[in-house]
């Protein structure tokens, strides 16, 4: 019997017993079985079931899914919580189109996920963009201040709502609590993108009050949290919490039967539950832990010869404060590169999340233990002994800073299209997003005019091997056709 590659591919990495400094964050079945939940492991086939009696339905909750948005709602402290399926990725739409009627316009984030960029497509919604501060000495996107939002809304008061991403994919945090001030003012609604972010409320509700707060404490209307990412659920599901009045729970809830799939996993709801569970009766142990290991590395990282860990304050002052569940590593000093810097902790059987220019981004998660912890730092001091090299220190200009600089220009969404090399796409108007995924943030979103230098920056990626969404196979891109 020919075994499917995907199983292939999955099993042969599950036995070579790597360390998973990637999303989800679990990391694992270890967490599981820990606080006794190998029963539902052993037994997870005969779990996958659909609405049978007794088992509830997602779009009319009564019994047993009802209750768990109930706990999801006590957890976080908020008035209603969803939870989802399909991801964060389709509770930012819900969110997004349960706040705007079609036709009006969003206040959001430039480096906004492409989720978002989704939402004004299948809405029709006229975007207004936020631009982050840029952070030069790596080339990544810091927070959003108040002052930007503020701008926003002058300048389009007719704006209906604003989302943005906090923490961003590198830990970065806006002021939150200051950019509702603005948005409620103007009786505008407040989404924030929590994605990275599901994590801080029981920092802080374990006692590590100098961990950032989550967007639910600091007054956002709605917050949308990728569990899976750094909890303990599966990959896919989240959870929406709804913290306010301002929108009809009766019409997110109508956008969510809508972007849900009909046929929602009991295993990523019972995977979602079991994280609730471990919140409620774990959670001092499990924080503690987590920040502990946290505080190891932080201790013992500078040993390492040519590294510089990223951390808080940065040289911004938008991103308020830092979530240090994202460690940033640079060792550019030290002549490695951050694509580099992730092969060579790949041969040392350590997997990070993203690499941008410099920097290397491992992303912790709930799942992770201490001797994960010291096997990356004895990784990090191998590779510093045996692969550095003296090497200048400059700053970093990726294509995403680029773009978040140049603030393109932005025209009407071409109708009329073709498909043209993206080495001739200098001037022209661009009809479909181009997306270096991860992490799933656009460089170029439909309407924006395409330049020389972004366009260099994107042919520097696919050669380097980067997947960039949005270039097809033979270097072509869509774009608005030319006038006779």
């Amino acid at each position: 019997m020919s075994t499917p590659s995907i199983i292939t591919f999955l099993t042969e990495h599950a036995d070579k017993k790597t360390v998973s400094f990637h999303m989800p964050g679990h990391k694992g079945s270890a967490i599981y079985r820990r606080f006794g939940y190998d029963d539902f492991l052993q037994k997870m086939m005969d779990c996958d079931i659909t609405e049978i009696p007794g088992a509830d339905n997602l779009f009319q909750t009564e019994g047993i899914l009802k209750d768990a948005q109930e706990r999801y709602a006590r957890l976080y402290g908020v008035q209603r919580s969803y939870l989802l399926i399909n991801g964060t990725s389709c509770g930012v739409i819900a969110a997004v189109m349960a706040s705007v009627p079609k036709g009006r316009k969003l206040v959001m984030a430039r480096n906004s996920h492409k989720a978002i960029f989704n939402s004004l497509v299948l809405a029709d919604i006229q975007p207004v963009y936020a631009y982050p501060e840029i952070i030069d000495e790596y080339g990544i996107s810091g927070g959003i201040t108040a002052d930007e939002i503020e701008r926003c809304l002058a300048e389009n008061p007719e704006a209906e709502a604003v989302i943005l991403p906090s923490p961003n994919y590198y830990g970065i945090c806006s002021d939150i609590r200051a950019i509702a001030e603005v948005v409620h003012k103007r009786g505008k609604i407040l989404i924030v993108d929590q994605a990275h972010g599901a994590h801080l409320k029981f920092f802080r509700n374990a006692g590590f009050t100098d961990m950032p707060e989550s967007a639910e404490e600091q007054g956002a209307d709605i917050v949308v949290n990728s569990i899976h990412k750094t909890l303990a659920s599966f990959t896919q599901s989240a959870v929406l919490n709804l913290n306010s009045d301002r929108v009809d729970h009766y019409v997110l809830e109508d956008k969510l039967q809508i972007l849900e799939s009909t046929s929602p996993s009991y295993l990523l709801m019972g995977s979602l539950d079991i994280n609730a569970g471990l919140l409620k009766d774990h959670k001092t142990t499990l924080m503690t832990e987590w920040y502990e290991n946290l505080m190891y590395f932080y201790r013992e990282a500078p040993a390492v010869k040519g590294l510089q860990v990223i951390g808080s304050p940065l040289n911004t002052n938008a991103g308020i404060s830092m979530d240090i569940t994202k460690i940033n590593l640079d060792m550019s000093s030290a002549g490695i590169d951050g694509a580099r810097l992730e092969e060579l902790l790949m041969e040392r059987g350590i997997f990070a999340e993203l690499t941008t220019g410099p920097i290397l981004m491992c992303m912790t998660g709930i799942g992770n233990t201490r001797g994960d912890v010291r096997r990356l730092i004895e990784a990090l001091k191998d590779i510093s002994a045996c692969c550095s090299r003296a090497a200048a220190r400059s700053p970093a200009k990726t294509a995403v800073t680029a773009v978040l600089k140049e603030k393109l220009r932005l025209f009407p969404v071409p109708q009329d299209k073709e498909r043209i090399p993206l080495t001739k796409g200098a001037g022209r108007i661009c009809a479909s997003s181009i997306i270096p995924y991860p992490p799933g943030i656009p460089f170029i979103c439909p309407g924006e005019q395409l330049t020389e230098e972004v366009i260099t920056y994107i042919k520097q990626l696919r050669d380097a091997g980067e997947k960039v969404i949005g270039v097809n196979d033979q270097g072509e891109i869509i774009v608005g056709r030319l006038s006779p």
